[in-house]
């Protein structure tokens, strides 16, 4: 039978060695957690999200998809009425390189279903390093609640549209409406039928070189023809080329630009001279007195007309007065019978009588 002092013994090295196992086991989940160790300095950082749905305390914060620290502290603050929830967080200094005062922080989730953390964004952050105690910017990014709600107006529109279209549909296969008849009319499906055998028929003549258009594309003659009449062009266009021809000379006669670019440079400086106001035509062109004097002859010209046309005035009268027509009517008729009687007899005109006494 064992002493008391050997069962003493035995219990201390039994919990020696479970204390030590503990010690152990707790210093490797330490390790193996990615947080850094005893000996990594630590830091703590801020941010204000407007919703911390399903973030918990605990929780990964991560710098580009890599473990830096956890969650500490998830509280409301007041002062804040757009981002009242304040997360604190630590996280170690092993990237400080590439943690700034100036990096973003959101929300993220694992996946679709996986838990929630907090992501820092350093992809645009240029500033200096993050210090313990800064507080970094949040940015709010839509959780799928947010696309569902967003979607559910979507998802209506459309389940409208589906009913729509299978009305649409329906409709159509029972025959009734335009497309429906299109479709399902036996009419017109022989109607079709029968003009696309008469196309078939028609392109049969052309191959066969029938018609108008048969010889054009079978005839050996209208091919040469056509290729004559390019081959003419192309003589043309190169005699224009060469400055042959009047068209030629032309478009390659040096003097005759020359002539045409004086011209055009008379006429800008007659423009020019008009203007300024000098020569008769430009005096004409700028002179008030002419131009009141020429506007009082057009009212007088239109007065006048207007006149003539009433039947004023002597003028009038012969424009209106049929009396006047019918004498000069009558006048000219009978000028022409006597003319015509001279012709015929002009010795019973023309007879002249000498007396002497």
């Amino acid at each position: 039978m064992p002493s008391q002092k050997q069962l003493k013994w035995s219990q201390l090295r039994v919990g020696l060695t479970v204390l030590f196992a503990s010690v152990t086991l707790g210093v490797l989940i330490f390790v193996m957690s990615g947080t850094g160790g005893w000996f990594t300095r630590k830091i703590t950082l801020r941010s204000y999200f407007d919703n911390a749905g399903g973030l918990r305390e605990g929780a990964p914060v991560r710098l580009a998809g890599v473990d830096i620290g956890n969650v500490t502290s998830i509280r409301i603050v007041g002062g804040k009425p757009t981002t009242p929830v304040e997360v604190t967080m630590k996280v170690n200094t092993k990237y400080s390189f590439n943690l700034r005062k100036d990096s973003v922080t959101l929300l993220s989730t694992a996946g679709v279903l996986g838990e929630t953390y907090v992501d820092v964004d350093s992809s645009t952050a240029k500033g200096p390093e993050a210090t313990d105690g800064d507080t970094l910017a949040a940015r709010s990014q839509p959780d799928i609640q947010d696309v569902v709600r967003a979607s559910q107006g979507t998802l209506q529109n459309m389940d409208a549209l589906l009913k729509r279209v299978d009305r649409i549909v329906a409709f159509i296969e029972s025959g009734q409406g335009s497309i429906g008849k299109v479709i399902y009319s036996p009419a017109l499906y022989d109607q079709l039928n029968a003009t696309v055998v008469e196309f078939k028929g028609l392109m049969d003549d052309i191959q066969s070189g029938k018609g108008s258009l048969g010889p054009l594309l079978t005839s050996d003659e209208a091919y040469k023809k056509a290729i004559a009449a390019i081959d003419k062009l192309n003589a043309i266009v190169d005699e224009l080329q060469q400055g042959k021809g009047t068209a030629g000379k032309l478009l390659k006669d040096s003097e005759l630009f020359d002539n045409a670019n004086k011209t055009i440079a008379n006429v800008r400086q007659l423009t020019d001279d008009i203007n300024a106001g000098k020569g008769a035509i430009g005096k004409m062109a700028h002179d008030q007195e002419f131009a009141a004097k020429l506007q009082t002859l057009m009212n007088n010209l239109s007065e006048l007309s207007e006149r003539l046309q009433k039947g004023e005035g002597t003028a009038g009268m012969l424009f209106k007065d049929p009396a006047l027509y019918n004498n000069s009517n009558q006048m000219l008729v009978e000028t022409r019978e006597l003319v015509k009687s001279i012709r015929e007899n002009p010795k019973k005109y023309l007879t002249f009588h000498v007396k002497v006494f």
